[in-house]
């Protein structure tokens, strides 16, 4: 092998795992973002458990041999195919991978989920046309081409409309009823069978197609089309030869899906699913274990499929540029260590730049919890294994239909809980990954001429370009040791934002009981200094937890549509005036001795009372939000918000009432001490206006429960 070829395989080698960092950073980054998002998972959690699964798809699953000319894009005669033509379809292979990398890197650098396998078949569209002008033959497949453009719109419709009525029925069934905890106790285990028997096809079908080849090539088994289906004439019947759904599979398949129901339904019978934990309650508990099972599936079926999207062309380069003939066969042989280079390439780029995309799927789309993160992941894997059926034989994208499912989810909730502005930059990237992955090939290709010394000098520029690129969008990056250290996983694992809004709701409560003491000690006519300092620092207290969730608010991926964040901190804002009145009404007191009548005093006493027990009342509405929101988002949980929402309002009429009649009699009997009488009335406006702020911070819940 001459020095200068060696050369060649080397910069092939990098751009082969440039690509393999791009899938992770893209493909992989989406399986897992529905997971992240509703906090099922964390960061590190999901970086971890993608990487294992990956590379255990990748390197148990997956094919020993590729074709060497990818999704049947190309058609290429191997009976004629000559060294030249070898090398330039090696070169163009090159090519294709640089150029679909780089549009990932762009698209993941934006947080847009898009097809790696339409990035790589654009590259190869565009190195195709090429080869058709150089060599005066037709290479590019268009009717494969035609059936990848009709994917753009047929995945993502099914995988919406699959996961839309799965939520759907998941919401009547379970989350709408009136005792929706009791209900999923033993609906779950029901509803876990047909979840699991769709996962165990599509485990059989697209991640263990591999296993099935190797094992009838070892004779473990006769035939594999015993338990996979037939590639061409098949029929429905189960029990034929040619059978679209094998009897074995589909038995296996129901075996699967019967002991998953049941081990589900022992572990239900052991836990208490009213117990919070890890920022969970109830049905939310029970879809976290489903999401995670569904989302480790999509990543053991990538690694088994799509890493030959990185690996399977440098498998053609390597197989040209190695061997002596310099021949291009139908099948390449993919050595182990390629097999590695794709793998660790794929778990280096979610742990780096993973994130983007992740925040996408689990933020900006939709809102995202375990009961719809399940739904969208149950409804890819269905709609990825109808087309991947061969009398289908579509080739889908999983962002694709994996997007689409979160849409279905988040129109469930109507149309206002999907921000279509994100799904339309979504869409406009998938449109333009074919065409851009395939003017970049081109451009490299006709750019090197062929030549090795050429395209030697070429990769390193375009390396260079993105690296530029990359260096000048460094700020708030997110690095390999920060994805896998403790700290990247502690925002997911530590309080959520209704978490510490509730504290904060709790903080004030106390400002307020602080204020009522000091009332009433003033009213006694003691000196009230110290429970009027108490209750400043009380308000302190508040404000710096007000602070901490502004930070949370702004970092936090667990906001989705339904929580945004400029209407969660308006609600905070109006939940912190509480605290801001009370400190007013405590230092009013300190101004001047209060109106010498037993009976105004006693008034004022019943006036502060009242006024705590309106802010008592919020603080349970608050804490039956943060309920609703880690429970499931039940019927049953809005219903007590709502309910908590009108006590609040009646318990503040309540206080008006006392404030009026406790005004009313200040004014009648104030004549003797004027100044006196109006710093009660004074304290009791501001006594008034903590309970207002109470009211209106309860009905600023009102549009979060309208979404």
């Amino acid at each position: 092998m001459e020095p200068i070829t060696v050369v060649v395989i080397a910069l092939a080698l990098i751009v082969c795992a440039y690509m393999a960092w791009n899938i992770g950073a893209n493909d992989v980054a989406n399986a897992m973002g529905t997971s992240v998002g509703s906090r099922a998972l964390t960061l590190k959690q999901a970086v971890i458990i993608a990487a294992i699964f990956e590379f255990a798809g990748a390197f148990f699953a997956g094919d020993a041999v590729t074709k060497t000319v990818r999704k049947g894009i190309l058609t290429v005669d191997f009976s004629t195919v000559t060294p030249d033509i070898s090398h330039d379809i090696a070169f163009g292979f090159i090519a294709a991978m640089m150029a679909a990398a780089t549009w990932l890197t762009i698209a993941t650098r934006f947080g847009l989920p898009v097809s790696t396998t339409h990035s790589i078949i654009g590259g190869i569209i565009g190195v195709g046309l090429v080869l058709e002008v150089d060599h005066d033959a037709e290479y590019i497949d268009w009717e494969v081409v035609g059936k990848v453009v009709m994917s753009w719109v047929a995945s993502p419709i099914m995988g919406a409309l699959i996961a839309f009525f799965s939520y759907y029925i998941i919401k009547k069934l379970i989350l709408d009823s009136d005792n929706p905890e009791e209900r999923s106790l033993w609906l779950a285990p029901i509803l876990a069978f047909p979840t699991f028997f769709v996962l165990g096809l599509a485990l059989q079908f697209k991640a263990l197609k591999g296993f099935f080849a190797k094992a009838e090539s070892n004779e473990w088994i006769a035939d594999k089309y015993d338990w996979l289906p037939a590639k061409e004439n098949g029929v429905w019947d189960p029990f034929a030869d040619n059978a679209w759904l094998p009897i074995n599979s589909l038995m296996l398949a129901a075996v699967i899906g019967a002991i998953a129901s049941f081990c589900l339904f022992l572990i239900l019978k052991k836990i208490d699913i009213k117990q919070e934990s890890k920022g969970f309650r109830g049905v939310e508990r029970i879809f976290v274990w489903l999401q995670i099972i569904t989302a480790a599936y999509v990543a053991f079926a990538h690694g088994a499929n799509d890493r030959s999207n990185a690996i399977g062309p440098m498998a053609a380069v390597w197989q040209v540029l190695s061997n002596d003939t310099g021949m291009l066969m139908e099948k390449a042989d993919i050595p182990l260590w390629l097999v590695l280079l794709g793998s660790a390439g794929i778990a280096i780029g979610v742990m780096t730049w993973g994130w983007r995309v992740m925040e996408t799927i689990g933020k900006k789309i939709t809102d995202i919890t375990p009961t719809r993160g399940f739904a969208a992941e149950f409804g890819a894997a269905t709609t990825i294994l109808i087309f991947s059926m061969p009398f289908l034989a579509v080739p889908v994208s999983t962002t694709h239909t994996l997007v689409g499912a979160v849409v279905g989810v988040g129109l469930a909730g109507g149309a206002k809980a999907v921000d279509f502005r994100v799904f339309g930059k979504i869409a406009a990237s998938w449109v333009a990954s074919v065409p851009v992955a395939a003017f970049g090939a081109a451009t490299i290709y006709i750019a090197s001429g062929g030549d090795d010394l050429k395209m030697i000098i070429l990769l390193p520029i375009a390396f260079m370009t993105v690296g530029y690129a990359m260096w000048k969008s460094r700020e708030n990056e997110i690095y390999v040791e920060d994805a896998l250290s403790d700290a990247g996983g502690s925002k997911a694992d530590g309080p959520t934002p209704f978490d510490l809004f509730h504290k904060h709701a709790e903080a004030v409560e106390v400002t307020v009981e602080k204020m009522v003491a000091a009332v009433k000690k003033a009213c006694a006519g003691e000196d009230a200094s110290q429970e009027i300092e108490e209750t400043v620092e009380a308000e302190h207290s508040a404000d710096k937890i007000k602070s901490e969730i502004r930070e949370l608010a702004s970092q936090d991926l667990r906001f989705g549509i339904a929580a945004d964040s400029d209407s969660f901190l308006h609600m905070v804002s109006r939940q912190d005036r509480i605290a801001d009145y009370a400190q007013n009404v405590a230092e009013q007191l300190s101004f001047r001795p209060l109106m010498d009548d037993e009976t105004a005093r006693e008034n004022l006493v019943e006036m502060a009372e009242v006024v705590s027990k309106t802010v008592a009342k919020y603080e349970d509405l608050i804490e039956a939000l943060r309920q609703y929101h880690i429970s499931g988002r039940t019927k049953a949980g809005v219903d007590e918000v709502y309910a908590l929402i009108r006590e609040v309002n009646l318990v503040e009429h309540e206080a008006d009432g006392v404030e009026a009649n406790a005004a009313a009699y200040v004014f009648t009997n104030g004549d003797g001490e004027p100044l006196a009488a109006m710093h009660m009335y004074r304290v009791l406006q501001r006594l008034d206006d903590v309970a207002n702020a109470a009211e209106k911070a309860a009905n600023a819940v009102l549009p979060l429960l309208r979404r």
